[in-house]
């Protein structure tokens, strides 16, 4: 699916990533997800893209972020919105969809092959539009958790299917421990983004 000659730009949707290796039991270890696109050919974007509170100082998304930066990504992180429901919880409003789609369209006219790591089925509008400009696209998600993480409708239109699963022995580690306040987090931001999972095993810095 990869050639070593071709230009790779890959675009990562943090919580989409995130909930799909929780799903299959594993954390991602993002020092060799880039070792392992690296590999496949010459890497020229690594793109991750998330949402965070600005209010939300012990955020655990901002450390991990903050690595990324400086250890070969490109990080975007949008600003979410908070909100109460009409049950009076407290919730998170946000995704990244818009912000992919313009970073992958600029770039598509300088690489060969563009890899999404979404399962979310508004990217088969634009998967299609890169194809058109003759750019191959291949999705990393998983059909194996249930529910299924990706859209059938992406996994169609895409050029390649990655499952995630596979790539565990390359790219995943062990799941760490939760703590109280992740495990808060998981039940109220389910729309926040993911939880830090590095290669330096990044520590939540709010108490418990």
């Amino acid at each position: 699916m990869f050639y070593k000659d071709e230009r790779i730009a890959v675009f990562i949707d943090g919580k989409s990533l995130f909930s799909c290796s929780k799903g299959l039991g594993f954390d991602i270890d993002f020092k060799l997800m880039r070792q392992e696109f690296a590999r496949r050919g010459k890497l020229t974007k690594l793109s991750y893209f998330t949402t965070i509170l600005d209010n939300d100082e012990f955020s655990s998304v901002r450390p991990l972020v903050d690595w990324l930066s400086y250890n070969g990504y490109n990080t975007v992180a949008k600003p979410a919105k908070e909100f109460t429901d009409h049950t009076g919880r407290r919730k998170v409003k946000g995704n990244t969809i818009v912000e992919m789609a313009v970073a992958v369209l600029d770039i598509a006219a300088h690489v060969d092959h563009i890899v999404i790591v979404s399962g979310d089925g508004d990217f088969k509008s634009l998967v299609e539009s890169v194809q058109r400009r003759g750019v191959r696209v291949s999705v990393v998600s998983s059909i194996r958790v249930q529910p299924p993480m990706l859209a059938d409708e992406l996994r169609r239109q895409a050029d390649n299917f990655i499952e995630l699963d596979d790539l565990r022995t390359t790219i995943g580690k062990p799941v760490t421990g939760t703590t109280n306040s992740q495990k808060i987090d998981e039940a109220i931001f389910v729309q926040k983004g993911p939880e830090p999972t590095s290669a330096n095993d990044i520590v939540d810095a709010r108490t418990q």
